[in-house]
Parts: structure tokens; sequence; C-alpha cells
């Protein structure tokens, strides 16, 4: 299980690598109220927008980063990967790659996963969302070439699946598993509709793209079923807050 801190999670394959900062944040903590309580980090999901930049502030600063640093992917659970140097919002783009220090790339979440790619030693870092649609776009492939492009080798890149909705709760309707490989499919007991094993795909994916078995750490926890510590869409219809997935280079 990852590291807990107040407001997030520290991944292990992260832990005590230099230069730099990643982890997955909770719904602990923060300022605003119900049905957002409390560390929310979405502008887009009817919040007070006050309250959703002090939970940013909050959040970030702990990491050691300020909000004026962020790269924020603008997601249309699309498979568009975007290459920067610069923070802000990135719309239409649910991936971000950078070997620009000094910037923070954000993921927003409330049952997909965000996936969390560092190469250490040639100081790339990536980051994008999974759904079920960009894991069938091949989103995480696509945001491992961007980061070769950047002179990242797979063979040394460490990822990070985040909490997301689990295998027992992320029931579909046969059109959406019927875009998965079966191996990815689960019929459960006393279940009429298939479920989609998001976690297990987004492993596969990364293992066909070359990274170690040993540098893939999947997160434990189902967003879904923990809603005391995670926001989930669709545990709670659609009125909910933002975790966000983050990773970055710390300067110099």
């Amino acid at each position: 299980m990852p590291e807990s801190h107040d407001y997030f999670l520290m991944p292990h394959l992260f832990t005590g690598l230099p230069g730099l900062a990643a982890g997955f944040s909770t719904r602990r903590g923060g300022v605003s109220l119900s049905p957002y309580a409390g560390l929310n980090l979405g502008l887009s999901t009817g919040d007070d927008r006050d309250c959703v930049w002090e939970n940013r502030r909050r959040l970030f600063g702990a990491v050691g980063f300020s909000t004026d640093r962020l790269a924020i992917a603008g997601q249309v659970h699309g498979a568009a990967v975007k290459t920067i140097t610069d923070a802000g919002l990135y719309p239409g783009t649910d991936a971000l790659v950078t070997a620009t220090p000094g910037l923070l790339l954000c993921i927003s979440a409330a049952d997909c996963a965000s996936v969390l790619l560092a190469d250490p030693a040639h100081r790339v870092v990536g980051a994008c969302h999974a759904g079920w649609r960009g894991t069938v776009a091949g989103i995480v492939g696509r945001t491992l070439d961007a980061m070769i492009l950047l002179g990242a080798n797979p063979a040394g890149i460490r990822a990070y699946v985040s909490p997301c909705i689990s295998v027992a709760h992320f029931e579909v309707g046969p059109e959406v598993a019927a875009r998965f490989d079966a191996a990815f499919i689960r019929h459960l007991p006393g279940q009429a509709k298939p479920h989609v094993d998001l976690k297990a795909a987004l492993e596969a994916q990364l293992l066909q793209a070359g990274v170690p078995p040993t540098a893939i750490e999947i997160a434990p926890h189902c967003t879904f079923a923990e809603t005391d510590t995670f926001f989930s869409h669709r545990a709670e219809h659609g009125r909910t807050g933002r975790m966000m997935g983050f990773i970055g280079l710390r300067p110099g």
C-alpha cells in the first residue's frame, strides 16, 4: 500500500527518488462542503471555486509546488497526448509528458485511473487519464511513445496505476465490453451485465509497451467502494468532487 500523507497517497515505486514529486490525492482534508467534501480539486464540479483553489493550495503546497506550476489535462475521454514545457490548462488532452523541471502534471479522476509514469534516469515524466474509452484507445502506449521521443527508455520507466473503480463495481453494457479483450471481462455470479477489469487492462498495456513487471504498481483501492476516502462519480450519482494524480520533476 502506498505511503499515506494528510492529503495524498505516495506510490512506493516513486518513494525516495531524488528530484521527483508524485502522488494521488484523497478526499480527506480540504474545505469543501457536501457533496464535494472535503479536498475537492475539480473546478468543473459545481463546488465553490474559492474552496477548490484553497484545496489545491493545501495539497500542492504540501508537495512543494505552487498552483501556478500546475499543468492540467483538460480531459475529454480521448487519447490525445501533449508534450509540454509550460504550466497551464491543456484543453482536449488526456495525457501530458514533459522533461521540463518545475512543472507538475495533473490528471483529474473520480473513478477513472490516473497512470503516472517516470523515467528517473533520463528525467522524463508523463501522466494520463485512463477511463474505459482512453484505455481501449491505447492512451497508455501513446503516452509512453511521447516519453520515448523525449529520451525515456521503457525498460527504465516506473508506472503507477491510481485508485479507480474495481472490477467488482465496474458493470458495463455489452457494447462497452465488446471493446475490450475478453481477458479483461468478468462475468460475476448473480450479475446480468459484464464487468471490466480496468486495472488489469492497463497493466497489460504497460507490459506490452516494455515496462518491466517489477516497475508497475497497481493501487489496491476501489473508488466506488471507498467513498470515505475517494470521490466516485458512479457511486455518488455524478454529484461529487475530483481527486488528482500528479507527477513532476523538481527544479535543481
